[in-house]
């Protein structure tokens, strides 16, 4: 293999954050039991977040961003993995902490890594990518609560059109759930629709806050926005309604109050797609592989190579990414 290879490295000076391609030598990758090809990456919000020196996300430069990968492993000496091995990594603040998918090699610990499932290769896995592994176990959350598609009603999308979103509501609709679908995005609403979506709500309607219960409306709901959205759909979850939360993209804070958890019994259930367990992580990927159509994956997937990753970076910050962006990292 080659001694030196290609990659987006951030540096920081004067506390601005700048990112350039360089350069990179094998050696100078952090510690970890196998090293991998990496193949595909994918662009998160995240990522957006960390390309412009957002969100004190990283606190060591330089640094190689990049928040989930697929590839080949190179070597291991791990003997849950050989040469050959195709390979997932999502979270573990990979990207944030130790360096992550946008360099064409990265050596990892072996327990941060996954399989490829039987029917699944290295673009669609990545094509569906962190967001999407965050959808699965939103997905399964609901069911663990007891949700299934015979129950009378709407599972709520909100961020329906971004990547965990979009991936939900394939996923939902899938299965035999009817979904309705929150976006602000008018020109989106075909894109949900095709999707599954069995309706399409505009985001300005679920924002008020102010009142702590409204009339039941949802059943089951997958949150990726967070702040007002996510109070607001507390309020009209029916009795015994079950959340799952997942994105703080409308920011940290909630002013909700418990009056939905007392008087409706509502269950709100956070979703960490970073410290997931080893048999969860598996069991999700297996059920994407499964489970999620591939042939609507690549309807709603743009792909880019990593050379031109730079500008992407500030759509997603602007919502101006729609579906799921893949990276070819060996176009660098």
């Amino acid at each position: 293999m080659k001694k030196a290879f290609r990659g987006l490295v951030l540096t920081q000076q004067d506390k601005t954050v700048q990112a350039g391609f360089q350069d990179i030598a094998i050696e100078d990758l952090p510690e970890g039991e196998v090293l991998v090809r990496v193949d595909w990456s994918t662009l998160n919000y995240k990522d957006g977040m960390i390309l412009n020196g957002l969100g004190r996300l990283v606190r060591q430069y330089p640094h190689v961003p990049g928040v989930d990968f697929a590839g080949e492993v190179i070597s291991s000496d791990d003997p849950r993995y050989a040469p050959g091995d195709q390979v997932i990594l999502t979270g573990w603040r990979v990207g944030e902490a130790h360096w992550g998918g946008y360099a064409q090699y990265a050596r990892v610990n072996a327990d941060w890594l996954v399989p490829m499932p039987d029917g699944l290769d290295g673009a669609h896995a990545m094509a569906i990518g962190t967001a999407g592994f965050t959808s699965m176990l939103a997905v399964m959350a609901l069911e663990e609560q007891g949700l299934s598609p015979d129950q009378d009603g709407e599972v709520l999308v909100t961020g329906a059109a971004g990547g965990v979103g979009s991936v939900a509501v394939s996923i939902l609709a899938n299965l035999g759930y009817r979904v309705a679908a929150s976006t602000g995005r008018a020109d989106t609403h075909d894109y949900l629709r095709g999707l599954g979506a069995t309706s399409i709500i505009d985001r300005e309607a679920l924002t008020d806050a102010s009142k702590p219960l409204l009339s039941e409306r949802w059943f089951g709901a997958i949150d990726s926005v967070g702040s007002t959205t996510l109070a607001h759909v507390l309020s009209e979850m029916k009795y015994h309604g079950v959340v799952a939360a997942c994105g703080l993209a409308g920011g940290p804070d909630l002013p909700a109050t418990v009056i939905p958890f007392l008087l409706r019994g509502v269950r709100l259930i956070g979703i960490d797609s970073v410290m997931c367990p080893y048999e969860k992580r598996v069991t999700a990927w297996k059920r994407l592989a499964q489970e999620l159509p591939m042939a609507q994956l690549d309807a709603v997937t743009t792909k880019v190579g990593l050379r031109d990753i730079l500008p992407w970076g500030e759509k997603i910050l602007k919502g101006q990414v729609r579906g799921r962006l893949l990276i070819d990292v060996q176009d660098c």
